[in-house]
């Protein structure tokens, strides 16, 4: 009795298994030969349940097959384009996407040893075949969803690519090869990467761009903002002195590193950046400006008038430098009648009085000139106000309290 019992039991499993074989292969036939939506719903639904099967979730037919439905799709749409007819973008594309997984599962469970210890793939040939066609698809893929501003899916095709790049299958082949197409994917998986609010994942594609000769100052560039926007200070100093190096012409990188300096507090090695900077570049008005604020910043205002003067004289019609100038004299003016009227000697403190006043007269020429070019600064017109209201000049402070109050 007990015989009969093992002996229906295995039957039921065998029909369990033949069952889900059998799904497997009719929805493979299902979408041979055809554009039919339905069938391809009907083949997907098929092949989902076989996936999930524990009868058949490990047979690499299985998997072969679920890319295989989705090759076909996507080479109906694609047989449009080439024919010069406008395919099904959304569906082309969606189905590219989902054939790369379903392979690489097909790919593993093929390479397992059989029952006699041997490795015999049965699918491994198709999948490379099929992959290696499709290969340069990814790229437009890729840029139909960056077009899309859909930066997760560009980002997906763009590795996509890279990974069939870099099976062992394709090793020596042309599939492989690290060309321009290569290396322009690399770029632009990094870019959709910095779009998707994940530093970690930007700054690991960023450091993969870096090892190809494709735009490399742009990578640099994206890379020291990334490590910016996740506040690892030790990496972004590395980066921008990597980016120095490579690209000497470029300023941005030093100017970057001289401002991670000054707002750590580290205003000596700004100081040296700047004075070797102004060495190459003597002519640069930024350098001297960006100088003269990092000595405003130690209160060396001697120093600070001395590198904003330099700047002014190599570009006089700059409104931040001409604001800065101004500036320096003006909170000197304002420190200096503080000290004023803290005085309570009046001859010492008409003589204090009167080199605020000096201060002052000598601050608003340059809050005029930024005021002719920014009319609507307001930190300018609040500047102005001041020093007009302390060198006593009523219309030109009732004029400028009018602009501010429109």
């Amino acid at each position: 009795m007990k015989r009969v019992l093992l002996s229906v039991a295995l039957c039921m499993v065998a029909s369990a298994s033949f069952a889900q074989k059998k799904a497997v292969s009719q929805a493979e036939s299902l979408v041979k030969g055809t554009a039919d939506a339905n069938a391809f719903t009907e083949a997907r639904s098929l092949i989902k349940g076989a996936m999930e099967n524990a009868e058949s979730k490990d047979d690499p037919k299985t998997w072969y097959v679920a890319g295989f439905i989705e090759d076909q799709q996507f080479s109906n749409e694609k047989t449009k384009q080439v024919l010069g007819q406008q395919p099904n973008e959304p569906v082309m594309y969606d189905a590219l996407g989902h054939i790369l997984p379903y392979f690489q599962k097909a790919y593993e469970l093929d390479q397992k040893p059989n029952a006699k210890g041997k490795v015999k793939p049965k699918y491994t040939k198709n999948i490379k075949n099929t992959l290696s066609a499709n290969h340069v698809y990814y790229i437009n893929g890729g840029a139909y969803y960056f077009d899309q501003k859909d930066y997760a899916k560009a980002y997906d095709f763009f590795e996509q690519y890279l990974t069939i790049s870099d099976m062992p299958m394709f090793k020596g082949t042309p599939t492989a090869a690290r060309d321009s197409n290569f290396m322009t994917v690399q770029f632009y998986s990094a870019v959709a990467a910095t779009q998707l609010n994940d530093p970690k994942k930007a700054i690991a594609a960023l450091e993969r761009a870096k090892s190809t000769d494709y735009r490399q100052n742009d990578v640099y560039q994206y890379l020291c903002y990334e490590y910016e926007q996740a506040k690892d200070s030790v990496n972004l100093e590395k980066t921008l002195k990597e980016g120095m190096e490579k690209f000497p012409q470029e300023k941005y990188y030093l100017l970057s590193l001289i401002n991670a300096y000054i707002y750590s507090n580290r205003s000596e090695q700004a100081i040296e950046y700047l004075n070797a900077a102004i060495q190459k570049d003597p002519n640069n008005a930024q350098l001297y400006d960006v100088m003269g604020r990092v000595y405003e910043g130690l209160k060396d205002y001697a120093k600070a008038e001395e590198f904003f003067t330099k700047a002014y004289s190599l570009d006089s019609e700059n409104a931040d430098i001409l604001s800065n100038l101004g500036r320096v004299y003006y909170n000197q003016g304002v420190n200096k009648l503080g000290e004023a009227n803290a005085i309570t000697d009046s001859q010492k403190y008409q003589e204090e009085s009167a080199k605020a006043k000096a201060l002052f007269e000598k601050a608003m020429p340059y809050f005029e000139k930024v005021h002719q070019l920014k009319p609507d600064d307001r930190d300018c017109m609040t500047a102005l106000r001041g020093i007009y209201y302390n060198l006593n000049m009523g219309d030109k402070f009732d004029a400028i309290e009018a602009e501010m109050n429109k």
